[in-house]
């Protein structure tokens, strides 16, 4: 039991501060280390080890990434932001960014969409002569916000999708109404805060060709897409679902495999492993034990009480560890199902709080440098109001449809 605590509070500091005091150990590397510990002091038995791993779960961020990665090496994100982008009159230009954002992020992985907008803002607002600082800052907050909508929208939710059995097309009609509401809200404090006073001008924008889409190399990929999103609606399990469509566009003769296996977070995998042998040594340790009566004391079956919760300890930890811990709770709620949506719900949007917040919001924040420096004020300015707007809105929502 001492030796399960020490493990795991150790890996939650990690998890929490992004490396080991001292040491140049990462999340994913903390992850490892916790799990090997977890096994070499027989908290959890070898044998028993693999039991705990979700294999539902990584299978399917598996075959995202890699739909998502062929989509990518195709050029459909870049070809589809530089046509909505441009066919958008000037004053349009951030609700464009935002629901361009909040979109494709509900139907493929978020982090994904960011590398690949990024770019492309800075180059509309460099042809528009404005900053674009906003413009960045709605990449991030809006990616965060319309991932929520469905369970291949972000990690947490594929997670949240294994482990509830919720139906795609359920987890859909309840949440979809939130990011539509979140994504609008963002638009109101982004355009509040930055653009009351702006007037881009577009500049030769007619005269700059838009980039070349060989629609040979996507129709194979647009045809497996739609029959992937088409399975999830009827019901097929999502996991099955999508490592069909991976294995289908595997079959290829014009994508090198490497390249698409280059696409790939192995990282972030490894991380899922070994934060779910982790997680089980924490219930061998009876340490999910205290979380429950810890959650029995505190009524966290209330959905505000539980939201609150949530968003704090997705700050904290960041929102995979967080909904791995809290995971756990879930089924002993009187509402186990409309705990899973707050669950989700709240654990995405509260990754708009701070940059580190989310991977996405890093994400941007890396990729725009060195040309934007994107400062802790800058982004908790905009933040704090998004997040406590959206966190009201995503609650209020699912204690009245529930």
């Amino acid at each position: 039991m001492a030796a399960g605590y020490a493990i795991f509070l150790a890996s939650y500091i990690v998890f929490a501060i992004g490396k080991f005091p001292g040491l140049k150990v990462d999340r994913t590397g903390a992850a490892i280390i916790g799990a090997v510990g977890i096994v070499a002091f027989r908290i959890v038995p070898p044998r028993e080890a693999v039991q705990f791993i979700d294999f539902g779960t990584i299978v399917l961020l598996f075959s995202m990434m890699l739909i998502v990665g062929n989509l990518q090496l195709v050029g459909f994100f870049e070809w589809t932001a530089e046509v909505v982008l441009r066919r958008m009159r000037p004053g349009h230009l951030l609700p464009a960014v935002i629901f361009t954002c909040g979109f494709l992020s509900a139907f493929f992985v978020n982090d994904i969409v960011c590398l690949v907008m990024v770019p492309f803002v800075l180059s509309i607002t460099r042809r528009m002569k404005v900053a674009p600082l906003p413009y960045l800052l709605a990449v991030a907050t809006a990616s965060n916000i319309g991932s929520v909508a469905t369970i291949t929208g972000n990690p947490q939710n594929m997670l949240i999708g294994s482990f509830s059995g919720i139906k795609y097309r359920d987890f859909l009609e309840h949440l979809a109404p939130v990011a539509l509401m979140g994504l609008l809200i963002d638009w109101a404090v982004l355009h509040w805060l930055h653009m009351r006073a702006a007037a881009p001008q577009l500049v030769d924008a007619e005269v700059i060709p838009l980039p070349a889409l060989d629609a040979s190399r996507l129709t194979k990929p647009a045809i497996v897409v739609t029959a992937v999103l088409v399975g999830f609606f009827m019901g097929v399990p999502p996991a099955q679902m999508a490592a069909l469509g991976a294995a289908v566009l595997l079959i290829t003769r014009t994508i090198d495999p490497h390249k698409l296996y280059e696409q790939v977070d192995w990282g972030l995998l490894v991380f899922f492993v070994g934060l779910f042998v982790i997680v089980g040594g924490a219930e061998n340790a009876g340490i999910v034990q205290g979380l429950l009566d810890f959650a029995h004391h505190w009524n966290l079956q209330h959905v505000a009480v539980f939201t609150v919760v949530t968003a704090i300890l997705s700050n904290i930890v960041s929102n995979v560890p967080a909904v791995m811990l809290l995971k756990s709770l879930v089924p002993g709620f009187a509402d186990p199902h409309t705990a899973w949506l707050v669950l989700a719900m709240a654990s995405t949007l509260a990754g708009n709080l701070t940059i580190t917040g989310s991977v996405a919001n890093i994400i941007v924040v890396e990729t725009a440098k060195p040309e934007v420096e994107i400062g802790f004020r800058d982004y908790f300015r905009v933040g704090l109001p998004i997040t406590v707007a959206t966190l009201i809105i995503g609650w209020a929502w699912l204690a009245w449809v529930k």
